[in-house]
């Protein structure tokens, strides 16, 4: 199935053909007879899923992810500063910071990437400009003196910033890589799990010592010595001549019910899937008395598994179908959360879930290329014409921020009260939290929902 999979994607991809034009099969091809003067500058181009030029521009790829995604994903600790520190003490609305650097880069995903097609001879500069903006942005928020400042150049202007930075990462990925393609999306997503390591500690250890405005200060001026270099790495394989035909907003797959199958199994997954970043630390020092390091260690724990679960997610979509991977990481993090969490009464029960609940929940994104091809694949063979693989991903991401912006308020009223609260014997349901974990375990199980569908023929 996996080799006949990427033999239809070979085939079918405009751009991959002249991706894999240095194989054998190539020269056999009608446009490799009638065209040998394009045959000969095809041959000049660098290789896919290998080589220097591949792996480098991979690695920017890892680099870009991990500064890009890893700051809002490092959030709570700013929030946690500026909700107990001068002049944001007691104010409203800090949570809004950290939704909107976030969700607007979700949402805003196939605004970014249809631009990029449409602009296509000055995409590749874009992680320059989107870089520059963050930058900005940043040094902007440490003049701050008001929420709404911080909401403004931290939440809306690094979003902007962030989402311009990122999306020739995305266009690009299909010309350097065909058959490794799962492989190297997980690669690059593993690079959001290590930034959530590290960069919390970063960030709580500078703010602790010379506070918010110097931190941000120094914060963009490190960002923008780390990423400008690698932003030259991330450019295209083929020459734009070669990729100007792609129609970026093509709603073909609109009318698709395997896109909304998909997409609508996508909603529901996120809606949960944000919940323990969120509450884990609070549960594990409300429920289990744990200390202020003890507590943060949860989240590191479900970051560092992720970035396994990334690499190895992208290993399997490149060798099973699609919906079989995604039932991995349903079932995995399902159980974590209905019956590990759900049952937990001490911390280490606590850490086992953290791991479980990364390696398979957080592996969940790193299926969408497998969802991009079967999307791309059924859609020509349903006389839909080419549909670009990258706008799959920007309306998959943003259905993902539908879902991240949906779970902070709904989330607020599960555990509105600390429902269940002493009212059930497993410690985790009847801590005041076990409806946010019947919550989480209910949409990872709904998020597997391809699955079913497959089996009753509707995919």
């Amino acid at each position: 199935m996996a080799s006949h999979d990427t033999e239809l994607e070979v085939i079918s991809h405009p751009t991959a053909r002249i991706g894999v034009s240095t194989t054998s099969d190539e020269s056999t091809t009608p446009q490799a007879d009638s065209q040998p003067e394009d045959g000969r500058q095809e041959f000049s181009l660098p290789p896919v899923d290998g080589g220097k030029d591949a792996w480098l521009f991979l690695a920017a790829c890892f680099a870009i992810e991990a500064l890009v995604w890893g700051f809002p994903f490092a959030f709570g600790v700013f929030q946690d500063y500026y909700s107990s520190h001068e002049p944001f003490a007691g104010s409203p609305n800090v949570a809004v910071i950290g939704t909107c650097s976030m969700g607007i880069m979700y949402l805003t995903a196939p605004l970014m990437m249809g631009l990029c097609r449409i602009f296509a001879r000055w995409a590749r500069w874009t992680s320059l400009v989107g870089l520059f903006i963050m930058c900005l942005s940043l040094a902007m928020s440490s003049f701050s003196s008001k929420i709404s400042h911080l909401i403004a150049t931290q939440g809306i202007l690094y979003a902007i910033g962030g989402g311009i930075a990122y999306c020739p990462c995305i266009l690009y990925m299909d010309e350097w890589f065909v058959r490794r393609k799962g492989l190297a999306y997980g690669i690059m997503w593993s690079g959001t799990g290590l930034a959530g390591v590290v960069l919390p500690l970063l960030m709580q250890f500078l703010l602790r010592s010379v506070g918010f405005r110097t931190t941000l200060r120094l914060w963009s001026g490190v960002l923008f010595a780390l990423t400008f270099p690698l932003a030259f790495y991330i450019k295209p394989r083929l020459p734009h001549s070669a990729t100007s035909h792609v129609k970026p907003f093509n709603l073909a797959m609109f009318v698709m019910p395997t896109f909304w199958l998909y997409q609508l199994a996508n909603v529901i997954e996120a809606m949960g899937f944000f919940l323990p970043g969120i509450y884990l630390p609070t549960y594990a020092r409300s429920a289990l008395g744990a200390a202020s390091y003890g507590s943060a260690t949860t989240i590191l724990l479900v970051n560092v598994a992720s970035v396994f679960g990334c690499v190895a997610m992208g290993f399997f979509i490149d060798r099973l179908h699609v919906t079989t991977c995604i039932l991995l990481s349903t079932l995995g993090a399902t159980v974590g959360a209905l019956v590990i969490w759900g049952l937990s009464s001490s911390l280490p029960l606590l850490y086992f879930f953290c791991v479980v609940y990364g390696l398979f929940a957080g592996s969940y994104t790193s299926a969408w290329p497998g969802i991009m091809n079967d999307i791309v694949r059924k859609g020509e063979a349903l006389g839909q014409g080419y549909i670009d693989p990258s706008m799959v991903f920007g309306w998959l991401a943003a259905g993902r921020g539908i879902g991240n912006v949906v779970s902070g308020p709904l989330s607020e009223n599960l555990i509105q009260g600390l429902p269940w609260k002493g009212n059930t014997a497993a410690f985790g349901y009847s801590s005041g939290y076990g409806s946010l974990i019947v919550f989480t375990g209910v949409t990872a199980l709904l998020g597997g929902a391809s699955f079913v569908w497959r089996r009753l023929g509707m995919l």
